[in-house]
């Protein structure tokens, strides 16, 4: 913990999106904060704060209203209902909120919210405290999306259209988010304007912080603070216990929606060295049964005999597994969740085949896992251009040439071709050797040795509120 006027304790509220991609970082994020001496009161809406069940003590627990109370999300049934009722209710709530915290003794100095709250920064700045953008996306997304704010990229995307952005490779139509080719549907253009709206009042904010590593992407992450000047990249924000372990006993976000079964952690224990193949699609989107099929027969018909795999199927999925599909073999498990970052530490596992969320990406580049990408929806194409392209730390399995756009399979015998290149070729030792390389440059980067950027740049942050704190009189 730095050396500060401790009794000059500054108070964040840290507002985050009620989705597990989005309240993990923020979560974490909240922890280091903590570790620097800072208040933080963590608060999402009323439903979601259900799930926060091993959030620190040090860690203040509020909730703000999203105008779905029971429910949530699935009380609304759409995003144009729940982000319509959400947008009119929130912003009244999270100023309720600071006025009942101020009345309690515990005023609020900063709001810390996730990007896709603009409306929070205008809340902020009613109450005359300091208001941070949080991002939980790649930056290279978030660019994109600024890009569309901006009108320089017009949607939906013609087909074959290549996309040029300041400090970005060229991108493909297949290399964009979901959102941009989709946007004619009513539900993808209520959630494509959430993500632009992200921008809508950007400029005004006192810092703009993003989930990654500067030495990832330096030349977006220049171009980026020339734009905004107090831009940060303050990431990878997981547990401290796979990272610097700055944080004592820090193993776990705080927040899931699932039980993990802990019993895959001793069968990984009885496995060799890199032997085994961990396939996870998330918390979120649903693989349809005609993938899930293909998926489960290429892990069943890998002719590898030192090859295994543990793979997460969510239980609401279970059902779209092949009745010829064992959830336990001599070659496999299935398990309905797990720690994903234990997994992923574990000396067994020897690649990642995973729909490219941002946090499944940034543990699996801190971690030193290879990945074999197959990205679904929303952010993940972006991310798996980077996973491939320009970070070289995985393979992209390619969909088959004839299924139509609405399709989109990755077909068995492409899959197996991809796990035997990771796990028996040169490429892909290659590949392996590129990703303990990142792994040591993300370690670096948090560490207190060696100027690690993102280290650097959360106690410019944390310093900053102090010092704004003591100014007040």
């Amino acid at each position: 913990m730095a050396e500060k006027n401790m009794h000059i304790k500054p108070h964040c509220l840290v507002l985050s999106y009620p989705g597990q991609g989005h309240i993990n970082p923020m979560i974490q994020f909240s922890k280091l904060l903590v570790h620097e001496g800072v208040k933080v009161t963590l608060s999402t809406t009323h439903s979601y704060s259900k799930n926060l069940q091993n959030v620190p003590p040090s860690i203040s627990i509020e909730s703000i209203s999203d105008g779905f109370d029971n429910g949530g999300f699935e009380e609304a049934g759409s995003y144009k209902a729940y982000l319509g009722l959400f947008w009119q209710v929130g912003p009244q709530t999270l100023c309720d909120l600071v006025e009942k915290l101020a009345k309690l003794g515990y005023p609020v100095d900063c709001i810390i919210y996730d990007s896709m709250f603009p409306w929070a920064l205008d809340v902020a700045k009613k109450f005359g405290v300091v208001g941070v953008s949080y991002f939980t996306q790649h930056m290279a997304v978030n660019s994109i999306y600024y890009h569309v704010h901006l009108g320089k990229i017009m949607v939906p995307l013609i087909e074959n259209e290549i996309i040029s952005l300041p400090s970005m490779p060229e991108l493909q139509v297949c290399d964009m988010p979901s959102f941009c080719l989709t946007c004619d549907q009513d539900e993808d253009l209520v959630v494509l304007h959430m993500l632009v709206g992200q921008f809508s009042n950007i400029d005004k904010a006192d810092w703009v912080l993003c989930n990654s590593v500067y030495e990832l992407d330096k030349e977006i992450a220049d171009w980026t603070t020339k734009i905004w000047p107090k831009f940060r990249s303050i990431g990878p924000n997981i547990p401290s216990a796979f990272l610097d372990k700055r944080v004592k006993d820090d193993e776990e976000y705080g927040a899931t929606l699932f039980k993990c079964d802990e019993e895959c952690m001793k069968w990984l224990d009885n496995k060799p060295k890199g032997s085994v193949v961990y396939v996870s699609f998330g918390s979120y989107f649903p693989l349809n049964e005609e993938q899930m099929r293909e998926i489960a027969f290429a892990l069943r018909e890998i002719n590898n005999k030192n090859c295994n795999f543990l793979w997460v199927v969510r239980a609401t999925e279970e059902t779209k597994l092949p009745k010829e599909i064992e959830k336990e073999s001599e070659k496999g498990l299935i398990v309905t969740w797990c720690s994903q970052l234990k997994v992923l530490a574990h000396e067994a596992v020897g690649c990642f085949v995973t729909h490219c969320g941002w946090n499944s990406t940034l543990e699996s580049l801190s971690l030193g896992v290879p990945i074999i990408a197959i990205p679904q929806w929303s952010d993940q194409a972006t991310n798996a251009k980077y996973i491939v392209d320009v970070w070289k730390v995985g393979i992209r399995a390619p969909f088959h040439d004839d299924d139509d756009d609405e399709k989109k399979i990755v077909r068995r015998e492409a899959l197996k071709c991809c796990i035997k290149e990771m796990m028996e070729s040169e490429k892909g030792k290659e590949i392996k050797k590129n990703a303990i390389e990142l792994k040591d440059l993300v370690r670096r980067a948090v560490s207190d040795d060696g100027n690690g950027s993102s280290r650097e740049n959360v106690m410019e942050f944390v310093n900053a509120l102090f010092a704004s704190k003591s100014c007040k009189p």
